[in-house]
């Protein structure tokens, strides 16, 4: 009698565990789907093809200088932590802009991975 009680004890601790890493396995992998959602979705909304941002230069831990273009115009900011001011208007003449490429965010990731993957250890 003892010993068919334990097994059935056993029977239903297996049952609740793989239960318990079911539920889990399923909330990771909602959480996964529901970021990589909303990520996208403020992509989506974050890039402007009238606003941008130039280059940023950082002054101390919370205050930087942007240059940031609106239309077709370019504008120095000073950014702190509660308050954003106009420096002025810049010419595009003014300026040393340079290139930057444009990719996917995802694809610089995999560029780091690929090299992490590649990467040996000196001995």
């Amino acid at each position: 009698m003892l010993l068919a009680l334990n097994s059935t004890t056993g029977m239903n601790g297996i049952a609740q565990f793989f239960t318990v890493l079911l539920i889990f396995i399923g909330v990771l992998l909602l959480t996964y789907f529901s970021t990589r959602w909303i990520a996208s979705y403020q992509k989506g909304k974050m890039y402007s093809s009238n606003i941008s941002v130039v280059e940023t230069f950082k002054i101390t831990a919370n205050k930087y200088i942007q240059i940031v273009r609106i239309g077709e115009r370019l504008f120095a900011i000073a950014i702190g932590k509660d308050e954003i001011t106009l420096l002025g208007e810049l010419k595009e003449d003014e300026l040393t802009l340079q290139e930057v490429m444009q990719t996917t965010p995802g694809e610089d990731f995999k560029k780091i991975l690929e090299n992490a993957k590649n990467f040996k250890f000196k001995k």
